[in-house]
């Protein structure tokens, strides 16, 4: 006999990242790859306090099903967190997801249809591509300049089903949105009509200063937003929450159910006792320092080493820095000769709803010591300079 695949498994793609970070476990290879959070800034005796309080006091309840728009104490949490940002957030409202990839996947299986057109960044996170890919959309590129999305390309995706937006620290290119972007962004969605999904990963991981209001606070019940546990306490929990208008939250709650009934009782218990204890503050703070050294250390090693017509800006936020090579370069075709050299990065083209643009790659800095960083820059810019 033989399996007989649907339409949608035909555009089920392998992530290039998960790929490229089997690089990074050969040894010797300094991994500027992944976009991984470091290990080092997980608070393990946060979490195992908070486990052994969670299995005293609430052991049945932890260890059984549970609601499935999320733990009730916790989806309060996120929403009073929400609603001091400018959010229209209360906890009616807020689904609790495993990861935020989920609500990606939830949002991709309540919107889209096929040939649904999807306005996207270019480039964008290419998590996000997969997540969406098999509901069959037409991705539709927005222009966009130094500075982020034209407003003038997003108010042209009229009759789009949504237009998904990064505004913080954007992966891959670190780009943060400023003020007068985000208002005239706003602006142009709802002159259009255009729903924005706003997905927010990074944002509290900012060096120079906190991002603007999000979006969604301008543009209210026409704004679904997403945010994550993983870059601020620990990815393996894969925790995050979906913020969604009333018209939405039903569909989106019947999907949840459709695919794993409810995200684990005993990681959402565990979450809402880290929380409680007023711990998060502080240790964000510490991972944003920790975090502004590896960034400084990669700023300052790419202004030493890259040779003429390597292009990037110095993000004041999230993981990544963002090259451009000089044309004629393809980014994937150098890759191999840059791990033979010692360093791993993602090719650009990746990130790009259609393709193209092999002459970009993104780097990540949080993992790798500054001092392996200053190594892996200087190995990638004598593989540039010899191409």
């Amino acid at each position: 006999m033989s399996w007989t695949m649907a339409r949608r498994a035909g555009r089920l793609n392998p992530s290039t990242i998960r790929e490229l970070l089997k690089l990074t476990e050969r040894p010797g290879i300094i991994g500027l790859a992944g976009g991984l959070p470091s290990a080092d800034t997980f608070p393990v005796a946060a979490l195992r306090d908070a486990c052994a309080e969670v299995l005293e006091q609430h052991p049945r309840e932890a260890l059984q099903y549970g609601a499935s728009e999320g733990f009730g104490p916790l989806r309060e949490w996120v929403a009073a967190e929400l609603a001091a940002q400018g959010l229209p957030a209360e906890a009616g409202r807020v689904l609790i997801t495993s990861g935020s990839q989920q609500g990606l996947d939830l949002v991709g299986k309540v919107l889209l249809d096929p040939g649904s057109a999807v306005a996207v960044e270019s480039p964008t996170y290419l998590g996000a591509l997969q997540a969406f890919a098999p509901y069959e959309p037409e991705f539709v590129a927005l222009e966009g300049d130094d500075e982020g999305p034209l407003p003038a390309s997003l108010a042209a995706r009229r009759g789009a089903r949504f237009a998904y937006l990064l505004p913080n620290f954007q992966n891959p290119t670190g780009r943060c949105l400023g003020a007068g972007r985000r208002e005239a962004l706003a602006e142009a969605a709802q002159a259009a009509g255009l729903p924005v999904v706003e997905d927010n990963p990074y944002g509290e991981l900012w060096y120079d200063a906190p991002p603007p209001p999000p979006l969604a606070a301008r543009l209210g019940e026409q704004a679904v937003y997403l945010g994550s546990f993983s870059k601020v306490l620990a990815p393996g929990l894969r925790l995050g929450y979906v913020l969604a208008p009333p018209a939405l939250f039903g569909k989106l709650l019947q999907a949840k159910q459709a695919a794993d009934l409810h995200t684990p009782s005993f990681n959402q218990r565990i979450v809402h006792a880290v929380l409680a204890s007023g711990m998060l503050p502080a240790h964000v703070a510490a991972t944003r320092a920790r975090y502004r050294e590896h960034r400084d250390a990669m700023a300052a090693a790419l202004a030493a080493h890259m040779p003429a017509g390597v292009r990037w800006q110095v993000p004041s936020g999230g993981m990544f820095f963002w090259l451009s090579l000089p044309e004629g370069l393809d980014a994937a075709a150098l890759l191999p000769r840059a791990v033979d050299a010692g360093v791993a990065y993602v090719p650009g083209g990746s990130f790009f709803a259609h393709g193209g643009h092999a002459h970009t790659l993104r780097l990540s800095f949080v993992t790798v010591p500054p001092a392996q960083i200053a190594n892996g820059v200087a190995a990638l810019a004598r593989v540039l300079r010899a191409a």
